[in-house]
């Protein structure tokens, strides 16, 4: 059959996915029959719990019995002695009990001293010329130079120890579910190898035992369960934690499932890479009950703590193919960024290597400054930037079943089943992302993993597993070659290099641009005989550097042109471009007939060398002698004029913006300071109100304006003062009297 990504839980009940998961099988209660339990108090080792089966083993009840009043006093002295160092170097501890050898097996929990009494008759043993051969099975395993060969001398080896009739090694993938890669089994029985189990067959906290608990044994799958005596322990009245205990009765879901399976007898070895479950080491018996020996199962367990030690090698050797070529093109995009870190975009698409190289990708996006660029087969544009933006919001910026975390994208799977997204911080949803199309795959389950049903129970609905285990096969659809875990490091790398390269331009940027406003910025009013002047710069919070200019020119004759501009924009951009502005109108200003011919040359100087840029400026031309101002006005607030009637905006003459069009002539108004008569030029940042907008703060600066002091440095004060106008922008302000 054909599928979308393979999810087999989501056949399953909810509520009875959630009672599984709720399951205590830590605390089950129960212990297999196979043993005995006995939880002592410390340190007088009287017995608390214990399990039922207790007074079988030992002839009499146990309760309050002290652990050496059951053991001969040699025994009794050597489990003392033992108790004084560490546990793992006591186990098994050989006793005799009615006369039989028992082997004990020490551990703590919940304060407690935890004796798991095993009786040694009944227990298969590999016998002494097996463990004489440990030390060439251990050169076999570390001579294993790819992961097939390791994993199949392991599972060789362990049923050779154990005589399990089929011992199997399963390796987990990203979603739990689990291959098997390697087998030994029994000549008659039917091959698992190369069959797929659902990540249903082993839940979450069943995984979490173990990856601390390296081996589990049920030697009787049809074994009834012991209960533990009293059910609670006495100190925490809580059941005792079994985690560690090797009779912890297990889950009755589970041994429904061995015995669906016609599994007798089960063992099972974790094998964990670099702190992480990685896979297990499974074995099946079928032809009845099958117990092996404490010694040989703690063999057994060895090889799978060496294969352990073995496997981040091996692994890494499988996953690392690729790993130079992507290093060695992540460094030549590096050196593209590097020398070219004003144009991130170019230096991504445009070189010799481009960010689709960097990766095995059929097509791959670049989004900086808000700007898309796409290279190779990808989803279409309008789709690339809500795809991804979902993928990151989601928490799942790498995946080979993009349908499965973003339903609504299943119909991109023939350019973007997988999609690696990698987010670059300070823009405006800025990312690299990379597109892989659908694979398909044909995966052959241990049985139909969509049949598993929910039985009811008293407690509520449970889990009941599948009972077929025959092969059964569906191609899924919808995914992509899984991407790497290099692959993945090397798009967060690159990310993180446009990060810090993004952040290291701006903070040059800032550097110069202050530099260069600085040189835009009188540091004093020139004196100019008959005039008073005052000026007042405040930059923005929120940007080093701003487009306002303002500037003094003296004209011929005794005149003075007053100059207040801003230009669009912030940072280095705007001030390259305020530079030049500010030259070329006070070339114009010196040569033209007046303010309104300067700002005709200006905005000619926009349309022919600067096209798209824009700024507003106004200029009032002062003759010193007799007062006269000629005011022309290019798209800029009006100035205002404060007399000792009021004061009021001169609105008349007001052009448009420079370089929004073509302008057949700036008009200029012409008036006379007498008295106490000043102007006020001033920038947008000084009026500008959130609430009561433009209009409101004009009419707050006209009133402090009229009210305010004559004096051109006094005014300016009291004016910023009076408005306190936010930081969110530039303020400028220019005071004009006579003197």
């Amino acid at each position: 059959m054909t599928s979308r990504p393979a999810d087999p839980a989501t056949a399953v009940d909810a509520a009875a996915l959630a009672r599984c998961a709720d399951e205590p099988i830590a605390v089950p209660g129960a212990v297999q029959p196979h043993g005995v339990l006995l939880a002592a108090a410390e340190p007088d080792l009287a017995v608390v719990v214990a399990s039922a089966n207790a007074a079988a083993l030992f002839g009499r009840p146990v309760a309050g019995a002290a652990l050496g009043e059951l053991l001969s006093p040699d025994d009794a002295a050597r489990l003392r002695a033992g108790l004084r160092g560490d546990l793992a170097e006591v186990n098994p501890l050989r006793v005799r009990v009615g006369g039989a050898d028992v082997d004990v097996v020490l551990h703590r929990a919940d304060g407690l001293l935890v004796a798991e009494w095993e009786p040694v008759p009944g227990a298969e043993q590999a016998g002494a010329a097996w463990h004489r051969r440990l030390p060439t099975v251990l050169q076999r395993l570390s001579a294993a130079a790819t992961l097939e060969e390791l994993t199949g001398a392991l599972a060789r080896d362990v049923r050779a120890l154990t005589g399990f009739d089929r011992v199997m090694v399963y390796r987990f993938d990203a979603g739990w579910n689990g291959e098997v890669i390697a087998e030994d089994r029994r000549a008659d029985l039917e091959p698992f190898l190369g069959l797929w189990f659902p990540a249903g067959d082993i839940p979450a906290q069943a995984r979490a035992l173990y990856t601390t608990n390296w081996m589990r044994l049920i030697p009787d799958a049809g074994y009834a369960r012991v209960p533990l005596e009293p059910a609670v322990t006495p100190a925490t009245g809580r059941p005792l934690d079994l985690a560690g205990a090797m009779l912890r009765s297990v889950s009755p879901v589970h041994l429904e499932y061995l015995a669906n399976m016609g599994v007798a007898a089960s063992m099972s070895i974790s094998l964990i890479d670099r702190g992480r479950l990685w896979g297990l080491v499974a074995c099946h018996h079928y032809a009845g009950p099958h117990r092996p020996s404490y010694p040989d199962r703690t063999a057994a367990e060895f090889l799978g703590r060496t294969a352990s030690l073995l496997l981040p090698t091996l692994v890494s050797a499988d996953e690392q193919s690729g790993v130079v070529e992507v290093a060695q093109r992540q460094a030549e995009l590096a050196a593209a960024v590097g020398s070219n870190p004003r144009a991130l975009a170019a230096a991504l698409t445009g070189g010799g290597t481009t960010a689709l190289d960097l990766l095995p990708a059929a097509g791959a996006a670049v989004r900086l400054g808000g700007e898309l660029h796409l290279l190779g087969s990808t989803p279409p544009a309008e789709r690339v930037v809500p795809l991804v933006r979902a993928l990151l919001d989601a928490g799942v910026p790498v995946t080979d079943a993009v349908s499965r975390a973003v339903p609504e994208a299943a119909d991109l799977a023939a350019t973007a089943s997988g999609v690696l997204a990698a987010e670059v911080a300070g823009g405006r949803g800025d990312f690299v992302a990379w597109f892989r199309p659908e694979t398909l795959r044909e995966i052959t389950w241990g049985g139909n993993p969509y049949t598993s049903k929910t039985a009811q129970t008293d407690a509520g609905p449970r889990l009941s597993p599948r009972r077929s285990f025959d092969a059964w096969s569906e191609t899924v659809r919808e995914t992509s070659r899984p991407w790497r875990a290099h692959e993945a490091s090397a798009a967060r790398a690159l990310a993180a290099l446009l990060t810090r390269t993004r952040v290291d331009q701006a903070a040059e940027d800032d550097r110069l641009a202050t530099a260069l406003q600085r040189t835009l910025l009188l540091d004093q009013l020139p004196k100019v005989p008959g005039v008073e002047l005052a000026a007042r710069y405040r930059p923005s919070e929120d940007d080093v550097v701003g487009g306002d200019w303002y500037d003094l020119v003296p004209l011929p004759g005794g005149r003075v042109s007053i100059v207040l501009g801003d230009v669009a924009g912030h940072g280095l951009a705007a001030a390259a471009i305020t530079a030049q502005l500010r030259h070329a109108l006070r070339a114009h200003l010196l040569r033209a007939s007046g303010p309104g011919a300067a700002l005709d040359g200006l905005n000619e100087v926009i349309g022919a060398l600067l096209p798209g840029e824009l700024a507003t400026a106004v200029v009032a031309e002062l003759d010193p002698a007799t007062g006269e101002v000629v005011v022309a006005n290019a798209g800029h607030l009006p100035v205002l004029h404060a007399s000792a009637g009021g004061a009021s905006y001169l609105h008349e003459g007001r052009g448009p913006a420079l370089g929004l069009l073509d302008v057949a002539g700036y008009r200029e108004i012409r008036l006379t300071l007498a008295g106490a008569d000043r102007l006020l030029l001033f920038s947008d940042g000084l009026v500008e109100r959130g609430a009561g907008g433009l209009a409101a703060g004009m009419a707050e600066l006209r009133d402090a304006v009229a009210a305010g002091p004559v004096a051109p440095q006094a005014l300016l004060d009291a004016v910023l003062g009076a408005l306190d106008p936010p930081r969110t922008d530039d303020v400028t302000l220019l005071g004009i009297a006579r003197t």
